[in-house]
């Protein structure tokens, strides 16, 4: 018994329909293999953070040698021996401490780093492109490398053992990162609104105070995440410079925990690194929002 053969425009159908489902097929085996990608991805990251939550509840004895999440048992006297502190000193001494830093630390750089930025972007001087090409260079220029000189500097002064020298650069916009993040910001704002200013009377100081700096929001809330975090974060500067463990910041408090000489409470140490975790995640999903709209706002042209 013979079938009829199918007419062209049936069996072009046909195949167009296999085609698109093949087509269907690799587009959600591709997506697959991406969201699994990004799983895998995010378990590796996120792992050490989940393992040192969890061993904050751990004991510490129970801490070293151990590399799986889930402890044994739980407990909550790390987050009471991090309270009290270490060496008589509580730990909303080592908070205050860090939070003044990291606070007076985003005042300076909003304050210094936009003022040096508008003149950067905005003032025709000479030797403008020159002193703009030193201060990029300076960021080449490792931390390391100019340690030595600073301490001598700072303790000829007298400044050492004070945070004179950990807040200083800050008022001084000595922070080519955030000089360079916001000139490159402000040169995409229309410089049509600096000229109906002048027209009306205006100079520099009001141009920066009433125009520039409102439209500078979302960069400034950017280079204040950053700038609070990396002084959250800062061990090596309060290192050298501090001396009094009543002025040291979280970072040299969680290194006193640990001393291969004594008894390490590793278990106190990892429950004061979960409390200093805290005011970073929270300043970050406060002001995250800023750098979306930083991202949209370049694309601002005049």
């Amino acid at each position: 018994m013979s079938t009829a053969p199918r007419p062209d425009g049936a069996t072009s159908s046909v195949a167009r329909n296999e085609r698109s489902r093949r087509a269907a097929n690799r587009r959600r085996g591709r997506t697959l293999a991406f969201h699994l990608a990004s799983w895998a991805l995010a378990v590796v990251v996120l792992y050490p953070g989940v393992w040192m939550l969890l061993s904050a509840f751990r004991p510490s004895n129970q801490i070293i040698g151990q590399t799986g999440l889930i402890p044994d048992e739980t407990t909550l006297d790390n987050f009471r021996k991090a309270f009290e502190g270490i060496g008589g000193i509580s730990f909303w001494t080592f908070f205050g401490n860090s939070m003044f830093l990291a606070v007076a630390s985003v005042v300076g750089v909003c304050l210094s780093c936009s003022v040096s930025a508008y003149a950067f972007a905005r003032i025709e001087f000479p030797g403008r492109k020159i002193f703009f090409t030193l201060m990029i260079g300076t960021l080449l220029l490792p931390f390391h490398v100019v340690i030595i000189p600073q301490f001598i500097m700072f303790n000829e002064i007298g400044w050492t053992d004070s945070y004179l020298p950990l807040l200083v650069g800050k008022f001084l916009a000595c922070d080519a990162f955030f000089v360079f993040l916001m000139v490159q910001f402000m040169r995409n704002l229309p410089r049509e609104l600096d000229e109906s200013a002048r027209i009306d009377g205006a100079g520099h100081p009001r141009i920066f105070l009433s125009i520039v700096l409102p439209l500078m929001r979302p960069v400034l809330a950017t280079a204040s995440i950053f700038a609070f975090i990396w002084s959250w974060n800062d061990f090596l500067a309060p290192l050298i410079y501090l001396r009094s463990p009543d002025s040291y910041p979280l970072p040299l408090m969680l290194r006193q925990y640990t001393d291969q000489t004594t008894v390490s409470d590793y278990g106190a140490q990892m429950a004061a690194a979960v409390l200093a975790l805290v005011p970073v995640l929270l300043f970050f999903v406060l002001f995250q929002r800023y750098i979306v709209d930083g991202v949209a706002t370049q694309g601002l042209k005049g």
